[in-house]
């Protein structure tokens, strides 16, 4: 295999990982805000999944703009 077909499989696998990591953050969120018991966990639970989504929907595209290759 070349490098070029090695270095493609990376990084789909990294904005893979990230979105992975983004909806685990998703999901410990969820629990936190399920298992409040005052408002400023409730917050914090909030927060958690908000940043998560964000992240989810910012930095794989990020990864893949960053990543792409110009035309010369």
């Amino acid at each position: 295999m070349s490098g070029g077909l090695h270095s493609a499989r990376n990084r789909y696998l990294a904005m893979t990982l990230v979105r992975i990591a983004g909806s685990a953050g998703a999901v410990f969120g969820l629990v936190v805000l399920a298992r409040a018991g005052d408002t400023w966990t409730r917050v914090l639970g909030a927060a958690i999944v908000l940043a998560a989504l964000y992240m989810i929907a910012t930095v794989p595209r990020a990864m893949a703009r960053q990543w792409r290759t110009r035309d010369e």
